[in-house]
């Protein structure tokens, strides 16, 4: 059990990381330039920036990248044989879509929530604690299906479906507390 956590997990680092390190490295030029859709509200809103989506897919991507240096020369992580991201250039592929799928499913939800007239921060359980989850994943599958379902099993979707808004919880939690977050989910 703790196995099936530790490779979910250590899967998804690079799409967990870019979420939080765009609130932290993000602001300036909001990516829908303040621009309205039909029903008056905005596209996206302030808190999706350029900067941050810039960050936060470089995080990830070097932290994916670090994953994939270290797996190379010491074989194992903790003990255990863990999955690589592949062979460059493949794995460069697999890392960015992780990262960038994370930011774009993120994104993607914020618009459906403008739409449904809630603003910025404003909660929408399980949807927030999920919505990069699915963006990553959809991004990986379309760019290397085969590494995917290798990776991606039953049981690990399964794991990251659990321990994501677990941790989704938690980190927010330390985000407030720090002062990266204005509210606490």
């Amino acid at each position: 059990m703790i196995e099936i956590v530790l490779t979910a997990v250590w899967l998804m680092l690079p799409a967990y990381i870019p979420n939080s390190t765009a609130a932290v490295f993000g602001g300036g030029k909001p990516i829908d330039g303040g621009r309205k859709l039909a029903d008056g509200r905005r596209i996206f809103g302030d808190g999706k920036t350029y900067r941050g989506l810039l960050a936060g897919t470089i995080c990830g991507m070097l932290l994916g990248l670090l994953q994939t240096y270290y797996l190379t020369v010491n074989g194992t992580v903790l003990g255990m044989e863990l999955p690589s991201f592949g062979k460059v250039p493949g794995a460069l592929i697999v890392i960015f879509t992780l990262a960038f799928g994370s930011l774009f499913g993120d994104m993607f939800m914020s618009f459906f929530k403008r739409r449904l007239g809630l603003k910025r921060g404003a909660p929408l359980p399980v949807i927030d604690q999920l919505d990069f989850v699915f963006g990553a994943w959809l991004f990986t599958y379309m760019a290397s299906p085969v590494w995917f379902t290798e990776n991606f099993t039953y049981w690990i979707v399964l794991t990251v479906l659990i321990v994501t808004p677990l941790l989704h919880f938690v980190t927010n939690l330390v985000g407030y507390f720090i002062g990266v977050k204005k509210e606490p989910w």
